[in-house]
């Protein structure tokens, strides 16, 4: 099976050679084709042409910025893809988007599944990522394979489910996050340790993944990049872009967006609990922790 990779970057790099590790053929392309050309010395084919990139492809997997670039790099594709090629998107996109590419893909003969991720960089790097797909149970039998080289799939239905999924995720990260936030000023604030209070609540049902990993990034005022304060934006968006469509009103993720929207100028690199700035901005004089912030 040959497999053309699209976006070579903080995700697609290290997902690239999970791929590699279990023995499958990548092309690999980016739109700065020098981003690709690294991954050559692990068994990698980096082409320049994105035509030619995906001529031989039989499944195209695509980790891309956001769905306008998606749809742009869909579209200058098409011309090249052979009948019946399996197009994986591995972005995050809206649900809208994602319809829209199964739409165009299929016109032309071609499959699609969107399987968005969850689980960062490292996740990447151990091949531990959270798929979420949408597409048909005979494609998503066809891509389950490819998929467990990279982390743990489950399909949550047809083309668009993936990017609802995924949706829901960031809707409880990015929420999460600003809780987590909140209680750990809160402790400070008001004369507990934070850092105490935090290994006190653990293993009890305020315990998470959050809790575990950004909360200590807060404690440590370590704002350095996984996740970014503009993707976490981008997502709470989409999630209410999706809301819209479905006719819901999600009130809490609306105040969480206008945090995000409140720092994104100022910290738009910032790893997403950078939500504890915003925080502080708040509440001016209290801040948690005594250190420097770490910021790219």
């Amino acid at each position: 099976m040959q497999i053309t990779f699209l976006g070579i970057g903080l995700m697609g790099e290290p997902m690239v050679r999970r791929l590699l590790n279990a023995g499958y053929a990548v092309t690999v392309w980016n739109r700065t084709a020098s981003k690709a050309e690294p991954l050559a010395e692990f068994g990698a084919m980096p082409v320049a042409d994105l035509g030619d990139a995906v001529s031989s492809a039989d499944i195209v997997i695509s980790m891309l910025e956001a769905g306008p670039v998606v749809g742009l790099v869909i579209d200058a594709a098409l011309p090249s893809l052979r009948s019946n090629a399996l197009w994986i998107d591995m972005s995050s996109t809206r649900q809208s988007e994602a319809q829209a590419f199964h739409r165009s893909l299929t016109a032309a003969g071609c499959r699609f599944i969107d399987a968005p991720v969850s689980g960062g960089v490292g996740g990447a790097q151990a091949g531990t990522l959270a798929i979420m797909a949408g597409g048909s149970e005979d494609d998503y039998v066809q891509a389950q394979p490819v998929f467990a080289a990279m982390g743990r799939s489950t399909r949550v239905g047809p083309a668009g489910a993936g990017q609802v999924s995924k949706l829901c995720n960031q809707l409880i990260v990015g929420g999460t996050i600003n809780i987590v936030a909140e209680a750990l000023l809160l402790a400070q604030a008001a004369g507990a340790d934070p850092a105490a209070v935090r290994d006190a609540i653990r293993g009890g049902f305020a315990e998470s993944r959050v809790l575990e990993v950004h909360g200590l990034r807060m404690l440590e005022r370590n704002f350095m990049p996984g996740g970014q304060v503009k993707t976490q934006l981008k997502d709470q968006h989409n999630i209410l872009a999706a809301a819209a469509d479905a006719g819901v009103e999600l009130p809490v993720t609306d105040l969480v967006t206008q945090r995000y929207e409140s720092i994104v100028n100022a910290f738009p690199h910032a790893d997403h609990s950078a939500a504890l700035l915003a925080l502080e901005q708040l509440n001016t004089g209290h801040r948690v922790g005594s250190g420097p912030d770490q910021l790219p």
